[in-house]
């Protein structure tokens, strides 16, 4: 509009009056390399303080757009919540259909008939933003994409999103599929506080699949400090649109760019909107909360690179370290070498993660006798969640553990734990239980 206006100005300015026109083109041009380089029509933004939830800066932030493959950000949050449901698993098998194999690009090519893991399929959609592979998910956990998107509206709706709706899977163009700056924001902010345990894929740079690697779309990881995920789109109605989650200092912004003009202007164009938030929000004198953190849990998946260590397993105030049925052991054994663990779940009650851990290291008692059960929570969007795990172990331990329990349909993650939260916990004697 603004572009418009100097160049109406421009035309308008009397031929008798040279100086005014000077000045017009003057005006115009300085309008013009003001802007940030974003396309004009669907233009919008928005950053948000995650740990205090204020707004820090926003423009059109509720004006509906399309959304392109930011889409994808509502399907995983499906299957993470199927996943957490037990409706899926992640190594269970996931059939092609025809109508799966046909989609637009960009995709990783499957067949009908052909199969792709849970966990694969995930890491597709986050690097590759495969649209193949989204309606594969969708027509697993709705019988069609059509019933899914209703599904996905859903729960848009549910996590606070009241602006959204939801008609595929992928987020390929449909007049009816449309969404706001703030709305992605708040699945964003679900992404990160509901589901903990998965979250940490979006930081996923390469994916291999079929012997071809991906490279993940969201190119601020690892170029703009503290990017940690999480989501890229494009279609040529909705220009270049990211969301983007950064954390420092022990403070994580959640940023949002609909319509950039190209990918690389639009990346240029929320480091500038995150820096700017990273300077209001520290002086703003709000102590920050030490979550997330930076580093994540290395997941044990052949395609995900090593992150090593999980800063986040140190307990809050009113962690919980199991007490049940379990001898305490000595800790005079315990070395910087025996401080890994395994993760196998994480749930709102407490009590479940106790049970998933007895029962994880019921199923490797040759590995898993003499750790320490280790109950852990942190803060979600609809209450704590409580994280189990089984630690006191090597690295070499947590990894033969991981792979005998995954290779028994039990998912697991690999992380390290600090070595005073092990001498901390109670030892897991079977013998005893």
């Amino acid at each position: 509009m603004l572009l418009l206006l100097g160049l109406n100005t421009f035309s308008r300015a009397p031929r008798g009056l040279p100086g005014l026109r000077s000045a017009a083109a003057i005006l115009f041009l300085a309008v013009a390399l003001a802007l940030p380089s974003v396309a004009r029509a669907g233009y919008a933004s928005i950053v948000i303080d995650d740990t205090t939830g204020r707004v820090l800066h926003e423009v059109n932030a509720d004006t509906r757009n399309y959304p392109a493959s930011l889409t994808k950000m509502m399907t995983l949050y499906m299957v993470f919540d199927a996943l957490e449901r037990g409706e899926l698993k992640m190594d269970q098998k996931l059939t092609v259909s025809r109508h799966a194999a046909a989609v637009a690009p960009s995709k990783l090519g499957l067949l009908p008939g052909q199969t792709i893991t849970v966990e694969d399929a995930i890491l597709a959609l986050i690097t590759k933003s495969a649209n193949d592979v989204a309606v594969v998910v969708a027509e697993a956990l709705a019988g069609s994409e059509r019933r899914f998107g209703h599904e996905m509206t859903s729960k848009a709706k549910e996590i606070g999103m009241t602006r959204s709706n939801f008609r595929n899977a992928s987020g390929l163009p449909n007049r009816h599929q449309l969404s706001t700056a703030r709305d992605m924001a708040t699945l964003a902010r679900a992404l990160i506080h509901d589901f903990p345990q998965y979250y940490s894929l979006f930081s996923t740079r390469k994916f291999s699949y079929e012997g071809r690697s991906y490279r993940n779309h969201n190119r601020l990881l690892g170029r703009y400090d503290g990017t940690d995920g999480i989501k890229t789109g494009y279609i040529r109605a909705s220009g270049f649109n990211l969301v983007a989650s950064v954390v420092r200092d022990g403070r994580r912004l959640v940023a949002v760019v609909f319509g950039g003009k190209t990918a690389r202007s639009r990346d240029r164009h929320i480091a500038r909107l995150l820096d700017r938030g990273f300077a209001v929000a520290m002086a703003s004198g709000v102590k920050s909360v030490p979550e997330p953190p930076r580093r994540k849990p290395d997941i044990m998946l052949a395609s995900l690179e090593p992150l090593p260590t999980d800063a986040a397993l140190a307990p809050s105030a009113d962690s919980e370290i199991d007490d049940g049925p379990v001898e305490m052991g000595s800790a005079e054994d315990l070395t910087p070498d025996n401080i890994w663990g395994v993760q196998v779940g994480a749930f709102y009650q407490p009590e479940r993660s106790r049970q998933r851990a007895r029962e994880a290291a019921h199923r490797v008692p040759d590995l898993l006798d003499g750790s320490r059960i280790v109950i852990t929570d942190i803060r979600g969007q609809r209450g704590r969640i409580y994280r189990a795990r089984l630690a006191g172990l090597t690295e070499e331990q947590a990894r033969s553990a991981c792979r005998q329990l995954k290779a028994d349909k039990f998912d697991c993650l690999v992380v390290q734990v600090g070595i005073n939260m092990a001498q901390r916990s109670p030892v897991v004697s079977l013998a005893t239980n």
